[in-house]
């Protein structure tokens, strides 16, 4: 009997217990490759001593297996070509590999750089410069790595954490979604963009990006080449808000829990969400994450309305367009974000304090390699030349507007609730 296949969400939690579980009620996972001291490695003398040992090659070898071996699972449970993740993942493996060793080094940790956005640019260097082959790209899984990471961060997240923080975020996602949703579609359309490219883009700038831009074309049963364009544009100008963006928190003097529901509210894809939480800081990164959860938490909700609007706009002949169920808003909503609550609850109420700080480093580790995974597979899937050219630009210049004043609101109300409320 064939077994049914579960979607890319449900996979990744499946995937990221089975790891949890692992490592915390046995023993069968393996320890990571070392890169060099905290501090970072700073010549040959540490490198020979630390790194290039048998046993670290020894460790080296069990992640890249034991790794590939989840990724398998994952594969197997969507119906994905077997062949097709055997020949990519090794490579995408290796070039994680590479950036967090370039990560590693003394001169990066003093910068504060982190091993994601070596991983992101490393992609972006190789499928910008030479033409990515079809074997790779047939075998390129971002989404789904960054899911297995998130779900996997819920151990680090108290739920009372998120409960507490969940209020403020949610006061924070409806603020901005509604502003920034109705801003930016007036945008659009003032620059003449048409309706279906607009409602897209929208939903991916105020909501979550590349979830809601994908749950939006669904609902209007939009075209696939438009989502495709709104997909890489989200993930190109992600990029310097990702570096960026912690780097002017700083500079304001915002606290963490500021600084993350700025970066949470305003960036819209949630991996880069993560990827510059972690380069503000542990406080950021969990507030950072919260506030986008908060945020998706409205994407299946966002799924209805806009198909409630779009079966009464668009009609063919006598026919209308399919009628919203309350099934649209589940099949919409983000099940990774489910994935993350029961784990964080688990971490809450389940387990010992003491069982949760002495594997929260282990799991922190395995998340963190995750997302090095999706961020190089962001790369390799993403090429400038493909967003400026579209329309001579005017769907670029409309979300560039839309990010701009995304940036501005969501800064203000984040003052407020979690620099004013929460902190004051």
């Amino acid at each position: 009997m064939k077994l049914k296949q579960l979607t890319e969400d449900w996979t990744s939690v499946v995937i990221a217990s089975l790891l949890i579980f692992a490592i915390v009620a046995t023993s069968f996972f393996p320890e990571l490759p070392k890169f060099g001291p905290k501090e970072g490695w700073t010549g040959w003398t540490v490198l020979s001593a630390e790194v290039f040992t048998t046993g670290n090659s020894i460790r080296l070898l069990l992640t890249f297996l034991y790794f590939f071996l989840f990724t398998l699972i994952g594969g197997s449970l969507m119906g994905k070509s077997i062949k097709n993740i055997v020949r990519a993942f090794p490579l995408v493996f290796l070039l994680s590999m590479a950036a967090q060793f370039i990560a590693s080094s003394g001169s990066m940790k003093n910068l504060g750089l982190e091993t994601v956005l070596f991983s992101l640019l490393i992609g972006l260097a190789i499928s910008n410069i030479f033409k990515v082959p079809q074997w790779l790209k047939s075998g390129i899984q971002s989404e789904f790595y960054i899911k297995i990471g998130l779900v996997m961060l819920g151990a680090s997240v108290l739920f009372s954490e998120i409960m507490k923080a969940g209020f403020f975020g949610l006061i924070q996602a409806v603020i901005v979604v509604i502003s920034v949703w109705y801003f930016a579609f007036w945008i659009a359309k003032k620059m003449k963009i048409d309706e279906e490219l607009s409602i897209m883009m929208a939903s991916a700038v105020s909501i979550c990006g590349v979830s809601a831009a994908i749950a939006t074309a669904g609902a209007i049963k939009g075209d696939n080449k438009k989502l495709s364009y709104v997909v890489s544009l989200v993930l190109i100008v992600a990029i310097p808000m990702m570096i960026f963006m912690p780097l002017i928190a700083r500079w304001l003097g915002l606290s963490d829990e500021a600084t993350g529901a700025w970066l949470g509210g305003t960036i819209d894809t949630t991996g880069a969400v993560v990827a510059s939480g972690t380069i503000a800081g542990d406080i950021a990164l969990k507030f950072s994450t919260i506030i986008k959860f908060s945020q998706n938490i409205l994407l299946g909700v966002a799924a209805f309305l806009i198909s409630i609007y779009w079966t009464f706009k668009q009609v063919e002949g006598n026919k209308a367009a399919e009628k919203p169920t309350l099934k649209v808003i589940w099949d919409r909503f983000p099940k990774f974000v489910l994935g993350f609550i029961l784990v964080s609850l688990f971490f809450s109420f389940v387990v010992s304090p003491e069982t949760a700080e002495l594997t929260g480093k282990t799991i922190k580790s395995y998340q963190s390699l995750w997302f090095n995974l999706a961020f190089i597979c962001i790369g390799l899937e993403t090429r400038f030349k493909d967003i400026i050219e579209l329309d001579r630009g005017r769907p670029l210049m409309a979300f560039l507007t839309a990010q701009l004043f995304n940036i501005i609101i969501t800064l203000a109300v984040a003052h407020v609730l979690f620099e004013m409320l929460w902190v004051g």
